[in-house]
């Protein structure tokens, strides 16, 4: 079992001219090539129930992945179209991400990941969105 690390996280989004900024805590742990971030979310899902997420980072693909009040999968790669999913007690749709660009950069515990991204929702283009994910092991 890889050791898990206490981690801050600052996750940014951007839709056109909204931009929105999580300060998160959560853990972190490496295995093989791959580094996996788990935190939950601070508000809770439409049913009031918890929603924990995983995002895995391995090589050029970005996988975030949420259980709980909302269940949901979105995959990143540059290039690439990947279908999703997202579903909560009220509603469920099929989604995918055309990811336009992803970076990601680490220095010791420091990590750095940018990714921007079309989002469809059943085959329409629902917008445009630029994420950065800061991650800092905590002390």
């Amino acid at each position: 079992m890889p050791e898990t690390k206490p981690v801050s996280l600052v996750l940014t989004s951007r839709q056109g001219t909204e931009e929105t900024a999580q300060h998160l805590r959560g853990n972190a742990a490496s295995r093989g090539e791959s580094v996996y971030i788990r935190y939950e979310e601070p508000d809770p899902g439409p049913d009031g129930a918890k929603t924990r997420t995983m995002i895995k980072l391995s090589g050029d693909e970005l996988k975030i992945m949420r259980h709980g009040g909302v269940e949901a999968e979105q995959t990143f790669r540059s290039g690439c179209r990947l279908p999703g999913f997202y579903r909560s007690p009220f509603t469920q749709f099929n989604l995918s991400t055309d990811t336009v660009k992803l970076e990601s950069r680490w220095d010791g515990k420091v990590g750095h990941v940018v990714w921007e991204y079309d989002l469809y929702v059943f085959e329409e283009l629902s917008g445009r969105f630029e994420l950065s994910l800061h991650i800092q092991e905590d002390v």
